[in-house]
């Protein structure tokens, strides 16, 4: 069993800033309605150490930081009469970038105040580009000054800001990093960054398996069902670990929600995330079903389909996950697994079409004690790095060197034990550049 002192010391060697104590968080979090890496940033900046006193002043510290800077949307108006009765004020929101090409000037818009237009030098989105991508959270020193003589002009100004999240990642770091940890201990770590403590799994075989939920994090058009009881941590994993998936929990779906609206003339859920995941997949309603199966299979199979005569093309993964009914051993009551899937997700050529299985009834039940309290690669790190991953292409050519597939065998086959293992080497091994770096005995336990 890896080292726990041994792990933390090496993440901080090699991933400084990018970790935190799990417990912090959770205990915050109980309280704050703030998103998890807005929370984890701060805790990275003032609870970084060991000592107790250091880390509660640095709790006291963070909570003072998120009541007096944390703008929430129904007190957006009280938070601007005071940045106007101050003159000054500093924020913490969500920050998009635009560029105005009538002024030839970029502008901020900031989510939870409710503001628009806000000039803002060009310095911020040549630095950090993943403003003018969607936007992310960030501190903001700004400026209150109203101008009598130009009263067109906007009295807000922003006079520094800070990025919260990500604003980029350098995936060497991440592969110089991964160098420092043997393969046990990398296991654990990302078993760590998902939340859930390694010590509660009862070997390295259920370690991969639970794992094995995060390849559709890392590898583009990777088709997953997962068939499991409850209480084993699926919809966690999907809903919190990336900004980059959708949930479907229940309700109803359609075809122009999934893939296009016409009327609206909008993309839908899959063509804007990495992986769209359909929780609970009995209690979901399937309107308009015989086009939503034929537009799945075509696009489960190459990535694309025609919707209303427009091609759609899209790199997202989906993944099933539903119940199955198990017996007092806990094992699958009918050997016949996919009969609990609707009707329509039940055809052998839909189903022939998705990558891989994951047996959850093998993993084990989540309960508190499964909860990870120590150091670990905090949540929007974590996020970014398996986002990145997506477009590495590498290990796709290294897997052709590594593996060469019989003449007979099957073509939909081979493309799916490739996909599977690709996302795997991402996941596991993002060190391995060539083939001189793979180490054989861990390519061949995995």
């Amino acid at each position: 069993m890896p080292d726990r002192e041994i792990i933390k010391e090496k993440l901080r060697d090699n991933f400084a800033g990018k970790i935190v104590r799990k417990d912090l968080t959770k205990k915050i979090k109980e309280g704050a309605n703030v998103p998890v890496y807005v929370l984890e940033f701060l805790l990275g900046q003032y609870c970084g150490s060991d000592d107790e006193d250091i880390i509660q002043q640095g709790i006291e510290k963070v909570k003072k930081i998120l009541a007096d800077n944390f703008v929430r949307p129904d007190e957006a108006q009280k938070t601007l009469s005071i940045l106007r009765s101050r003159g000054f004020y500093t924020v913490i929101d969500k920050i998009t970038i635009s560029l105005n090409i009538r002024t030839d000037t970029y502008e901020a818009e900031f989510s939870n105040l409710g503001i628009k237009d806000i000039p803002i030098s060009s310095e911020y989105p040549e630095k950090y580009d993943r403003l003018l991508c969607g936007g992310i959270w960030c501190i903001v020193q700004l400026e209150y000054e109203y101008n009598e003589e130009d009263k067109r002009s906007n009295p807000i100004k922003i006079a520094k800001l800070n990025p919260i999240q990500m604003p980029h990642v350098d995936i060497k770091e991440l592969k110089e990093g991964r160098k420092a940890f043997d393969k046990d201990e990398w296991i654990d770590v990302l078993l760590s960054a998902m939340e859930y403590d390694p010590d509660g799994f009862t070997s390295i075989t259920q370690k991969i398996e639970f794992l094995s939920r995060l390849l559709i994090f890392v590898e583009p058009r990777l088709n997953v069902i997962e068939l499991a009881p409850k209480g084993t941590g699926k919809s966690y994993v999907f809903g919190n670990l990336s900004k980059y998936g959708w949930l479907v929990s229940g309700g109803k779906v359609t075809r122009a929600k999934l893939f296009y609206d016409k009327q609206k003339q909008q993309n839908g859920i899959i063509k804007n995330h990495d992986f769209t995941v359909f929780d609970e997949i009995q209690t979901i309603i399937f309107q308009e079903p015989a086009e939503i199966q034929a537009a799945l299979k075509s696009y489960l199979e190459s990535g694309k389909t025609t919707i209303d005569n427009n091609e759609f093309t899209s790199e997202c993964g989906l993944m099933l996950m539903g119940n199955i009914p198990l017996s007092a051993n806990r094992l699958p009551i009918s050997p016949n697994y996919f009969d609990t899937l609707p009707n329509n997700f039940k055809e052998s050529a839909l189903l022939d079409r998705f990558h891989s299985f994951i047996e959850g009834w093998k993993l084990p039940r989540v309960n508190d004690s499964m909860i990870f309290k120590g150091w670990t690669i905090n949540v929007e790190y974590f996020s970014e790095i398996m986002h990145t991953m997506r477009i590495q292409n590498s290990y796709g050519l290294l897997f052709d060197e590594l593996v060469e597939f019989e003449a007979k065998s099957d073509v939909r086959d081979s493309k799916a034990i490739k996909r599977i293992a690709t996302a795997y080497m991402k996941l596991l091994f993002p060190q391995w550049q060539k083939v001189e770096d793979v180490d054989k005995e861990a390519f061949d336990l995995y």
